[in-house]
Order: C-alpha cells, then structure tokens, then sequence
C-alpha cells in the first residue's frame, strides 16, 4: 500500500484563472461538471478552474480541502464489448469555501473580473424561496438567496457592467431547474426590493446579462469506492480520500436561454470540442421527461424496496429473481406507459438504463440514492402515478409500494439483519414521520404523510384526494409491518 499523501506538494497541479462557482461538493457535481472541466482544460483552450462553495452549513470540503483540492474520478463500465476502467486525477478546483464561517471570501468571488459560470447541485429541494432569508444574513440559508446576494455584489461592483454577467447552469433534478432558480431570484429582488440601492436595475441586469439555462445531468456516481480503496491507492500511488467512482456514461442536456445563442454558449463552454457528450439545444423538456421518469423514477422506489428486502447495491437488486420482477413492473409496465414519446424508443431508453444499473464494474449504494427521498418522488414519481390512474383508471401498485417502501424507512430503527435505518432529509420531515409512526396505525400514517401537502407535495395537494391511495398505501405499510417487504412484494406482484 502507498503511504503517499495526495497534495499540491506531491502531484502537479495546473493552475488556471478561477471563471466558475459552483454551489456543491457532492460526489455528483466532482465526478460530473468538474471532470468535464478537466477534460476541457486538457482538450480544449477553455482554462478555468473551479471555486465549490458548500451550500449547508454543516461542513464537507475538509477531506477536499486536506488534499488542496485534487482528487481522482474512477470511471468504470463497459464501451461496447470492452471493459473500460479509468482512473483520472482531477485538478480543476482550485479552492473550497464555506461561506458560513469565510462568508467575506465568499462574497469576493463576486469581484473577481474573470468570473463568468455559476453551477450548482443542490438536491431537488435545493432551489426554493425562503422568505425568512434576508439581505443582511451572512449567508442566508437557501442557495438561491446566497445567488441574488452574490449577483448583487457583481452588479454593484461592476457598475452594471454587461459584460460582467455570469452563465448560470443549475443541475438540480427538477423540470424546469433554470426557470425556478429565475424565479426564485426575482422574489428576493421583490422581498429585499427596499435594501437594495437599485432593484430593478440589478433585475434588468439579470434578465438581460445573466443566462440562466435549464439542464438535465445523467451520470450515475456511486461515491467513494470504499470497497476497491487500497488497490485504487496502489494504482494511482497516493491515499486519496476524496476520490469518486461513476459510469462512463455521461449526458449533459443544455437550453440555451434567450440571451444566449448555442452558438456563443458552444464557444464559451466547449464540452462539445472536447468531445463530450453535451447536447445544446432549444427544449430540454423531452430529454428531462424521458431520463427522470425511466431512470430516477425507478432508483426512487428501488431503492427503499431494496434496502428493506435485505439488498444493498442496485445491480444485486436487479438481478434478484423478486426486486427485479418489481423494478420491471415499475419500469415498463407502470412509468413507461404515461410518456408520450414512441413506445419502441421509450423501450429501447429503459433497456438500456436497465443495463446501466446492472454495471458490473460499479456498486451503487441503495442508500446513497436514499438523501431526501419524499422530494424525489414528488418530482420523480408522483407525475407518473397520476398519469397512470388518468389513463388506466387504477393505481400503480408498484409505485404505490415503492412509496410505502420510503414511508417504512423514514421509521429508522434497523433491518432484519441488525442493518441501522437512518434516513436523510429535511429535519421537519423526519419529525413529522417520527410523529406519525409513533401513532402505529398504518391508515393513521398513510394520511398523514399523503396530506403533508404544506411540508412535502407543495402544489401537488393533498394526495388522499386520490381516489383509493390512501387505503392503499396504508395497506401495505400494514402488510410491511406484519410480512416483511419480500412477501408484500409478492403480494403486489401476484396482483
């Protein structure tokens, strides 16, 4: 084993002029948009280095920051018949900030002339307004409030300077990302409208200067490898404790927004040039549709089925001879029939997502799919669910269970095995769960959660509504508590 400590003091690292912000340390934006930038900057003249802002106040970058910010992306999976297994250094970040204790350096990155990108991923719950935030926190806790800050900083810098406008490209998984995030910056101009000197020049600025396009991202990235740690250290010959293990598949679909031609956009962002796979184009929507229905969709409710039936990684569930049978029903028989696209090409799509899950290079954590899941089946699967009772005049049996399924881990405690249960999401979420089970009636909790409509489902309402969900969902949280979730798969299967 190597004893080799990864820095800039033991590996070379490329300096380059910082032109992108990035809102996000996770695993997903590291093996995604900062390894596409590697890739530009070896390929390409493009030249620029990446700021992570952490976006939450509990701190992340520490591991990153310990090995000044390079790491490896390990990217494994099969191109044709041939095995492809890489293992690439990342130097493109040049430095990590938590502006909750370096909120002063944060706010210079506004100042900073060559500054021209601002990416972020900050969970589908990441982009929304709080109309608690105020102009004078330092920072304000949502992200889109920390980017009207940023933005006004620029703005008042630069004397409105329309050169000085920064290319914005959320990858929050959410229809429509660029949209929200466009709104979400207009209500912090009406809300902070008096404090600042001049709103609506700075709107103006914003709608005329800073493109803020919609994107859809697909790769899967499962993380750290903890599993392939020492012979990943031997082949790169350092410790390095912040690499990332993914797919090689990658996809990166981009709508240009109005002030931005995709010609400019190609120029300014060469991903193309570099050789990846980046769509530029005027609708983002069917590519957005197709991928979060067929792909995440199914990872939503895999996930939690999975992990309670005794199952840990993704492609040992779609290999099992049950979970599999329900990852198919959920796929072909119960998402893919409320997409209005070709059906031949909708199944030729899922086939090959479900190959993808199946990678035989890559262990993919059923729980690191799990952070925030009553958000993703809102955005993922609850379009779906109601489509499908629309057209068939039914409910989706299995989508239904892969809801109950969440409902069930939000319990905690642990699995059959002596497995911890330990859910992530938003702490009012997990409150109003615990609150719920410590009722022990299923329908009790079946209508409480289908009705957390202020808390979870937002504009969707409230889900009892649903004619027959509630009975429904409750039953087979019932069934999960009395048989095990491998029998109450049979039960919704045999249906």
């Amino acid at each position: 084993m190597t004893n080799n400590i990864l820095n800039r003091h033991t590996a070379p690292k490329a300096e380059a002029p910082e032109r992108v912000i990035q809102f996000g340390e996770g695993n997903f934006l590291r093996a995604f948009v900062d390894w596409m930038i590697q890739e530009m900057n070896d390929k390409t003249a493009f030249n620029g280095s990446v700021v992570i802002v952490q976006p939450r106040e509990r701190n992340h970058i520490e591991t990153l920051r310990a090995q000044d910010c390079l790491y490896h992306v390990n990217l494994l999976g099969l191109k044709g018949n041939e095995q492809v297994n890489t293992c690439q250094r990342i130097s493109s970040v040049s430095r990590a900030l938590n502006p909750y204790t370096q909120y002063d350096a944060f706010m210079a990155l506004a100042e900073q002339p060559e500054m021209r990108f601002v990416i972020s991923n900050t969970t589908e719950a990441g982009i929304a307004f709080d109309n608690t935030c105020k102009l004078s926190d330092t920072p304000p806790a949502s992200y889109p409030a920390k980017l009207t800050q940023l933005l006004y900083r620029r703005y008042s810098c630069f004397n409105g300077d329309t050169k000085k406008g920064l290319i914005i490209l959320p990858c929050e998984l959410i229809f429509g990302n660029g949209h929200h995030l466009k709104d979400c910056i207009n209500q912090y101009i009406d809300l902070w409208h008096d404090d600042l000197d001049d709103a609506e020049g700075f709107r103006k600025w914003i709608a005329c200067c800073c493109p803020i396009c919609t994107t859809l991202v697909d790769r899967i990235v499962n993380g750290y490898p903890h599993n392939d740690e020492q012979q990943l250290w031997q082949r790169i010959g350092y410790k390095d404790a912040a690499m990332v293990q993914g797919e090689i598949f990658h996809l990166w679909v981009i709508e240009h927004d109005k002030n931005i031609s995709i010609e400019q956009l190609d120029e300014e962002w060469p991903a193309r040039k570099a050789g990846l796979n980046v769509v530029l184009t005027d609708n983002e929507a069917p590519y957005h549709l197709r991928k979060t229905t067929l792909l995440n969709g199914p990872h939503t409710v895999l996930s939690p089925v999975a992990f309670l039936s005794g199952i840990n990684i993704v492609r040992d569930a779609c290999n099992d001879e049950l979970v599999g049978k329900f990852i198919h029903q959920v796929m072909f028989n119960e998402l893919l029939p409320t997409l209005e696209l070709p059906q031949d090409e909708l199944t030729r799509f899922a086939e090959d997502v479900l190959q993808r899950f199946k990678n035989p290079y890559i262990d993919h954590q059923v729980t690191s799919i799990m952070l925030n899941s009553f958000p993703k089946f809102k955005t993922r699967d609850l379009p779906a669910l109601k489509q499908y009772t629309k057209l068939k005049g039914e409910l989706p049996k299995a989508i239904v269970l892969g809801l109950a399924a969440i409902t069930t881990y939000y319990k905690g405690g642990t699995r059959e095995d002596g497995t911890a249960i330990t859910p992530n999401d938003d702490p009012a979420i997990l409150e109003l769960l615990q609150q719920l089970w410590a009722s022990a009636d299923c329908h009790t909790i079946a209508e409480g959660v289908l009705g957390a409509q202020d808390l979870i489902w937002k504009e969707q309402g409230n889900l009892n509504d649903i004619p027959g969900l509630t009975d429904l969902l409750a039953s087979y949280l019932q069934q999960i508590q009395e048989s095990g979730m491998r029998k109450t798969i049979e039960t919704v299967l045999n249906k």
